[in-house]
């Protein structure tokens, strides 16, 4: 097995503070700059599997890095540098609390609920009759709350997320229309490379006034992606459409009995498993970029992910 990133314990110049997510070790650099390391760690039903990814930090970390640069006409990003494959740099923002989930098609968690029968999700109406991966005549924004743990995500809606002050309304407001022209955008690009952008989700924080999207954008963590060739073809005789995401490993979770349910118990993971999530992480990369994937020196990743930092930050 090639070898993974799936903890960091730096001390950077400047270094004031330590956030580590599911995924993604965030360094605080005097309240003024975000290092952003994505591991290669992977998540599912809000849980970290135990066994990491190769290559996927990189993966993560090149995808995001090429959408920032790609939207930042439609809204100011964060980034900065990407001094190291597996790390961004960029300006340190304070985070909404919430994620802006978007939705082109009911599929994922989304279906989930639809076939409980729920016909709301998050404020927003579904009409009757759909089936999974059906498109929604317009895209829905289905919001989600970000625990303080970091552990656990939950839908809320519109006007409770104005009610509870936990954005104000003029700012949410802003950030919709942000959401709306990302997932535009978004949808243009995958269409280019034959892809459908299902859906996704972004993050946002505020600096001196100004909203700034944050995080990653468009990467197989956060988004998910169908084949356009034959979508409808699917859809019309009730196969399951060929995607490109992460719903994969959920699937296979699911298949060998975790839902992330309270006493269950994540399965053994086999390297062969591991190997097809690298496979299929780097076909999104080249499918969504058009571009080759190229894997870093991954021989002393700790190391050279410490002196690159290092490096940019004098």
């Amino acid at each position: 097995m090639e070898s993974t990133l799936t903890s960091t314990n730096y001390n950077f110049p400047g270094q004031t503070a330590i956030y580590k997510g599911k995924v993604r070790d965030v360094y605080n650099i005097n309240n003024e700059k975000i290092v952003l390391i994505a591991s290669d760690r992977i998540s599912a039903f809000d849980a970290v599997l135990p066994k990491g990814i190769p290559y996927k930090g990189q993966i993560l970390t090149a995808i995001a890095a090429k959408f920032l640069k790609e939207t930042k006409d439609l809204v100011p990003n964060w980034l900065e540098a990407t001094p190291d494959p597996n790390v961004a740099v960029g300006k340190f923002c304070e985070p909404f609390k919430v994620e802006m989930v978007i939705r082109g098609y009911l599929a994922g968690h989304a279906w989930r609920e639809y076939k409980t029968g729920k016909r709301i999700i998050c404020g927003v109406e579904i009409p009757d009759g759909m089936k999974q991966n059906d498109k929604f005549p317009t895209p829905i924004i289905t919001p989600a709350t970000k625990a303080e743990d970091g552990d656990h995500d939950e839908d809320i809606s519109r006007e409770d997320i104005i009610a509870q002050g936990i954005v104000s309304k003029e700012d949410y407001e802003q950030l919709e229309k942000y959401t709306r022209a990302l997932f535009q955008r978004g949808t243009e690009i995958a269409a280019k490379q034959e892809l459908i952008l299902v859906d996704t989700k972004y993050e946002f924080g505020k600096a001196d006034g100004t909203i700034y999207l944050i995080d990653e954008i468009h990467t197989p963590d956060s988004s998910r992606y169908f084949y356009a060739d034959g979508y409808q073809e699917r859809q019309d005789k009730n196969e399951q459409q060929k995607q490109l995401s992460k719903e994969f490993v959920r699937e296979w979770l699911i298949e060998n009995g975790f839902q992330g349910l309270e006493g269950q118990t994540i399965p053994h993971i086999p390297d062969e498993f591991v190997n097809t999530v690298t496979e299929r992480y780097t076909e999104l990369y080249e499918k969504i970029t058009g571009e080759k994937f190229m894997r870093a020196d991954n021989s002393n990743l700790e190391k050279r992910i410490e002196e690159n930092v290092t490096d940019y930050l004098k």
